[in-house]
């Protein structure tokens, strides 16, 4: 496992300071889950800066590609990520809760050992699609519209159970 870059979040932010790199996909323990190979890498950026109300912020930029599982065919998804999230820094609990009710803001609470993995690990989660799909035409098994004999047998069935009441 490679070594965890911890910052303090709000040090980072008052100082502009920035920090990129690459991680492997084997790095994301909790993104596991969603893969359907742990192979490859992700390039990421952070940035601390003030927005336009000298609040503290984290700016996230995340690129590279992912395989996902299809959930119409069950097969393996390509899909690219392309993320850019901002976050506001809370300086306390009473100010994450009122920061947290304007819907337009994304804001964590600052701490003075911020795991930046995690952070940018819970960035990707949030920022995968529900139900991953292949359009129709790209899925590994085909589905035959037209054969609605095993249509008209389930329906056969659910008939023969109500002549039965």
């Amino acid at each position: 496992m490679a070594v965890r870059l911890i910052i303090d979040a709000l040090d980072f932010a008052r100082n502009a300071e920035a920090h990129h790199g690459k991680i492997a996909l084997s790095e994301f323990e909790r993104l596991q889950d969603y893969l359907t190979s742990g192979g490859g890498e992700l390039q990421y950026a952070i940035t601390g800066a003030l927005d336009i109300n000298a609040r503290p912020l984290l700016k996230i930029d995340v690129q590279g590609s992912i395989n996902l599982r299809c959930q119409r065919c069950l097969g393996e998804y390509g899909y690219v990520l392309d993320l850019q999230a901002y976050l506001l820094l809370a300086q306390n609990e009473n100010e994450l809760c009122r920061l947290d009710e304007d819907e337009s803001v994304e804001c964590v609470l600052a701490t003075p050992d911020m795991d930046v993995v995690a952070l940018i690990e819970d960035e990707i989660i949030l920022s995968l699609p529900t139900s991953p799909r292949h359009g129709e035409s790209e899925c590994s098994i085909k589905q035959d519209s037209k054969d609605t004999a095993g249509e008209r047998s389930l329906f056969a069935a659910l008939a023969a159970l109500k002549n039965l009441h």
